[in-house]
This record gives C-alpha cells, structure tokens and sequence, in this order.
C-alpha cells in the first residue's frame, strides 16, 4: 500500500470517529454584535414608545426623572438606553414628560447623548455658564421643568424595590437643592412607574429569548451526558468549568455562576448538596444544575436534572423519577395561578395549600426573569419565606412578563432506602397579553442520562 493511500485511510478513519464523538449538532449562534444592537436598539424604540407612555399614564406620573453619575447608574438607566451606552457620562438627567395621548411622552437628556435620536439633548448655554456638569446642569433642569410646569415630579426612591431606588443620597440632596421649595412639594415617588417598565416585556424578544433558551438547553443536555462527564473520572467542577466555557466561546455572558451538584445514595455528601467542593461524579448518582446566559441585554435561568446510568440500566429507578414528577406536579399547580392581577403573596399561598393536601414536600421560590436575572416584578416567595414576602411579594402579576419558574421538593427514595432525593428545577415563562402563563421552551420531565 502507497504510503498516499495509507495516510488517506488514516484520515478517514479519524474522521469517522470525530463524527461519532460528536453527538451534539453544533449549536446556532447568536447573530453578530452589530446586528444584536440594531435588534436591541429596535426594542428600545418599541419600549419608549409603546410601554412607557401607557406607564406614566397608568400611574398618573406627568413628569419622570432618572438622575445617575457615571458608573452609579440608576438600575432602570440600561433599560432607557441605546446598547452602546455604557453608562452615564459624568451626570446624566433623563427627563420625560407626558403631553397627552395627541404629543405623546417628550424625551429629553441633560448630559450623554441622544440614543441615536430618541432623546433630545437640552442645552441652554445661558444657564449653564459654561458648566453642563455642575450647578449649571441643575439649572437647567429646574428651567425646563418651569417651561412645562408639571403637575407631579416622580424620583426613583423606594425602601422595598431596588429597581426603583435608584436616586442616590447625593443626587437626591442636590436635586432638592435644585427646585426649591414650590417644584419640591409636587416631587412623589414612582415605584412601580420604573418596576413595571423593566418588567414588561415587549412580544417582539420572545423569539430571540427562545433561541437563547435552545442554547441552554443544549449546552444542559452535553454537559450531563458521556461527551462531557466520564463516570469515576469527572468532576462536577470540570462539568462547570466546561459549561463556562462553552459559554464564552459562543461569546455570551453570564451573570452568575454555574454550579453543578451531586447526590449519592447512603454518601457523606451534605445533604445540602456539594456545590463549590470538587466532587468525582460516579454511576448511581443523581446531577442537578443551575445555568444561566446573557445576550442581547435579556438573562436566563434554567435548573435541570441528571442521572449517572449504572452498569446495566437504560433508565433512572422509579423512586428517582418520581422525585422529578413531583417538581413538575408543582410546576403545574403554580402556572395555572399565576394570573394578573394577583399579587405574588396570594399566589403563593394558594400553592402551597394544594401542594400539600397532594403531600408534597416541595418550596416554591419563582421570580421574575428579563433586563435583569432576578428581575423586577412580583416574588413568589423564597427558599426561606414560604409564609410570604413583605413588600416585593404583594406586587401584582402584570401581562406580558416573565417569570423563572423556580421551585423544588425533597422526595424519600425507596431504592435509596428512604434517603431523601432533592429536585429542583427552573424554567423560564411567560404571563402573554391574554394573561395565560406558556413555557417558553418544553419543560424537563425526563432526566438527562449519562450512559
């Protein structure tokens, strides 16, 4: 045989077996940076145009302010601004004011530019003597809001919601300097005008969030299977690490960190699971993640299961899967009562009356998921406050938002002799226009398996 033929085969042959290693299709990518700030600088548009004017009207607010300094944004600040504004320059004073339904809401920036002409640069020379960033700026604030004469100022100050208690201490105590006693008495706080705003969700990112999702799942269903996890070898730190990178490679970002636990049957693993310790990954054990992506300026957040097949078995024991099919009984008791209108705390209750007259064991800790990870809107309660949320639980649910549906349950496994199995699980959501709750992609009802 010619050493030509020779080598040919030998290519061949790699070839062959790089094709069986690669059990997973390569997975679709997130378009370009340029063209992600052009879809994102489209939602922007919809939301100032179409979701902040029904806010202000809803909450009676006639003039709104978001006052921040660079690198002390206001959290509502990254969802009133183009994508490639990085944060406010030295001082930024977004101004809007509503003229009715016929003129709209004026948007208007004191400071920064005008976000590719959604907003209208103010400036008035005269005021400012030559210092935009100091008094002058503060002057020509209380000039523009005497032109308009507002009947209300709405300030972002709120001891219960971060996302509307971006007014810092400094600001504030400028602000107040700035309008004097006659603007100071129409000043209220507009809690829920910049919660709901990040909150709502435009029906437009729904398809890119579920391409997002579908590379989570994707990336969930290689890292919890032989490609990745060698049984008596693996580590679940190195499934961790692995998924990071994965991440990074596809040039996404994240916005906490991945982490991989491990059950074992009769194991000195603590029951409150080994999360940060290297932990070898063996056959018989049971896997639980929690992963989450950013792009587009959207967060995930999905928490799956796996189990490590032993010699001889093709499926997880019945105990175990029965552990699972509980979650997902109380995934179907919370969506079908989380409707608007509800507050958070209500929902809760209703809950856990039913989950338990079903003798689950179960915690429900589901929040709102978008602009940020933990996101703005209604808690419908916490791994540690099953009795309710003071303040962020009495949020009512609104149409058009999403929620991570988080929640888990500790199940006695007869093939474990009795030992307590926990499953938790989380699958992002959404509460439509009509107000009907939806997976956004199907929901994990069978175990990944690592053979």
């Amino acid at each position: 045989m010619s050493v030509w033929r020779r080598m040919l085969m030998i290519g061949l042959l790699l070839g062959c077996l790089l094709s069986v290693g690669a059990q997973t299709p390569a997975l679709k990518r997130m378009p370009p940076l340029r063209e992600q700030a052009a879809i994102q600088q489209q939602w922007l548009t919809l939301r100032l145009e179409r979701v902040l004017p029904a806010l202000m009207r809803k909450h009676g607010v006639a003039m709104w302010l978001v006052i921040c300094r660079e690198y002390n944004e206001d959290p509502v600040y990254r969802s009133l601004t183009s994508p490639t504004v990085f944060a406010a320059r030295r001082r930024t004073i977004l101004v809007f004011f509503d003229q009715g339904p016929e003129k709209g809401v004026e948007r208007l920036a004191l400071g920064g530019g005008s976000n590719g002409g959604l907003y209208r640069v103010y400036r008035d020379p005269e005021v400012e003597n030559r210092e935009l960033y100091g008094e002058g700026q503060w002057a020509v604030l209380k000039k523009l809001i005497a032109e308009r004469n507002p009947k209300n100022i709405a300030v972002n100050i709120s001891p219960t919601h971060a996302f509307s208690d971006g007014l810092s201490a400094g600001e504030w105590e400028r602000l107040q300097q700035a309008l004097g006693e006659e603007y100071l008495k129409r000043v209220v706080r507009a809690e829920l005008l910049p919660l709901e705003y990040i909150e709502t969700r435009l029906p437009e990112m729904l398809a890119r969030y579920k391409q997002m999702m579908e590379i989570v799942h994707a990336i969930i269903r290689r890292a919890f299977s032989r490609d990745v996890i060698t049984p008596g070898k693996t580590t679940n730190q190195d499934v961790v690490w692995w998924m990071r990178q994965q991440v990074n490679d596809l040039g996404l970002g994240t916005w906490f960190q991945t982490t991989v636990r491990v059950q074992r049957k009769g194991s000195g693993i603590p029951s409150n699971l080994a999360e940060e310790a290297a932990v070898v990954i063996e056959r018989g054990d049971v896997l639980h993640c929690d992963f989450g992506l950013t792009a587009l300026g959207l967060a995930t957040d999905t928490q799956h299961m796996g189990y490590v097949l032993r010699e001889g078995e093709t499926d997880a024991p019945a105990g175990i899967k029965q552990a699972l099919a509980n979650t997902n009984r109380m995934q179907d008791i919370l969506l079908t009562r989380m409707t608007p209108g509800r507050t958070g705390n209500e929902i809760l209750a209703d809950a856990i009356a039913v989950m338990k007259a079903e003798k689950i064991n179960g915690t429900f800790y589901t929040h709102p998921i978008g602009d940020h990870g933990h996101g703005a809107g209604p808690l419908i309660g916490l791994w540690d406050r099953q009795e309710g949320v003071p303040g962020r639980g009495e949020v009512k649910l609104i149409a058009n938002s999403w929620f991570s549906i988080e929640l888990g349950a500790r199940t006695p496994v007869p093939e474990w002799g009795g030992q307590e199995l926990f499953v938790g699980q989380e699958e992002d959501a959404v509460l439509n226009a009509a107000g009907k709750m939806e997976w956004v992609l199907p929901r994990q009802t069978r175990y990944h398996l690592v053979k």
